[in-house]
């Protein structure tokens, strides 16, 4: 029996991951490279374009939190049908779009797909492995960051070869979330949670509100997501701001500058799950406090450096140092809540992050219209994630198997 359930769960881990590979290809392909050209192939005015790019954002902000909470209370299988099903049915309305007003309509509808799968997938990995929490929502993150990886240029090249249909590329968009849905529809055969529809709607508020004010209310959970916020704000800018300055201040070409911020995330998909792996050994506050100088040290000295191969380093050294945190972050704050409320900490941390990315992509556009320029952005990151690990340090925030 015991063999049996570990197979089930396996098959489980594995259907997920294949799903969060197809479902965040299919997400990313969407938007890179095709969405700045599609908005302006419709005509959306010059000022509005940041809300065509911002559109699928807000459901992260809005969703991620009570779709994770009532993961909790009516089963993660469900939920994750329900992100399957916006995987593939959002591609299909952007053949549809005739105006720009209305492509922020379909941005923002495919962007409830990623806000209700990604917490609610690792909320369930957490429940399926919780001896192993580091390296599977790990491994699960880097299947993600996979199809992320390969969006762009599959779709950059399916552009090129179709001279800019973006109808076509909108159908392979299509191709890739349906597959998604499929593998989403294996999670039909999962033995059925026991049915909680006699409970009314007030009690199912009641539940809610309380597992909301319970982990809010917890320092620790806090201090976690401030963390990963942290991570993510610097991440954001980086991924954004640093084209910028190789492209515009050190004029590097773009191969070179597409190498660089490719290995951010290629260093990650291949550091998260053997960081995950220690994580689950040795305890999540050694990676977490390593992981925040690591990530933090090289941005501070990136303005200063013209040299390809010195920067390659540098953002080595960095992804290395993210990979370490939200390896841990996320098995970290499944750890700190009661098991039925671990979907709802994963949509806390969720949102949480969403903020901190959206923060970080302002504000460091604020600092590079000062007279600081570059010189003020990668230091102000810098800080960020410093100071992030100093609270995480002297709040203490531990498990029982921290050392």
């Amino acid at each position: 029996m015991a063999s049996q359930a570990r197979n089930t769960r396996d098959s489980v881990f594995l259907m997920t991951c294949i799903m969060g590979l197809f479902a965040i290809l299919s997400s990313t392909m969407s938007k890179s490279p095709v969405l700045k050209p599609f908005s302006f192939y419709l005509g959306t005015p010059t000022d509005l374009t940041g809300f065509v790019a911002a559109a699928s954002t807000i459901p992260g902000i809005l969703i991620s939190l009570p779709a994770a909470s009532l993961s909790d209370i009516y089963g993660k299988k469900k939920f994750l049908l329900i992100a399957g099903f916006i995987f593939a049915s959002a591609p299909f309305l952007y053949l549809l779009v005739a105006v720009w007003w209305q492509l922020i309509l379909v941005r923002f509808y495919h962007g409830f797909a990623t806000a209700i799968f990604v917490p609610v997938a690792e909320a369930s990995i957490a429940e399926f492995f919780p001896t192993k929490r580091g390296e599977r929502i790990s491994l699960f993150s880097s299947t993600t960051d996979i199809g992320r990886l390969i969006a762009p240029t599959l779709g950059g090249y399916i552009l090129f070869v179709t001279t800019d249909n973006f109808h076509v590329l909108y159908l392979a968009v299509a191709v890739a979330g349906v597959t998604a849905f499929i593998m989403a529809l294996s999670f039909l055969k999962g033995r059925k949670r026991p049915s909680v529809i006699h409970q009314g709607n007030t009690q199912v508020a009641k539940r809610l509100f309380h597992g909301w004010k319970t982990v809010a209310r917890d320092r620790r959970v806090l201090v976690v997501s401030f963390v990963q916020a942290c991570q993510y704000y610097a991440y954001g800018a980086v991924e954004f701001f640093l084209a910028g300055y190789l492209l515009e201040a050190i004029h590097l070409n773009e191969v070179l500058t597409g190498i660089i911020l490719t290995s951010i995330i290629g260093v990650a998909i291949f550091a998260k799950p053997y960081m995950g792996r220690v994580s689950d050994r040795i305890g999540r506050r050694i990676p977490i406090v390593a992981g925040c100088i690591v990530s933090g040290l090289p941005l501070l000295v990136i303005p200063f450096i013209t040299d390809f191969w010195f920067l390659l380093l540098l953002v080595v050294i960095y992804g290395f140092g993210f990979a370490a945190v939200t390896a841990s972050t996320p098995a970290l704050i499944s750890e700190l809540v009661p098991k039925d409320l671990i979907g709802t900490s994963m949509g806390f941390l969720g949102t949480i992050m969403d903020v901190g990315q959206s923060l970080g992509l302002i504000i460091s556009g604020l600092i590079l219209a000062t007279n600081l320029e570059y010189y003020g952005v990668f230091p102000s990151l810098t800080f960020v994630l410093l100071v992030s690990c100093v609270i995480f340090i002297l709040v203490g925030v531990t498990k029982a198997n921290d050392k």
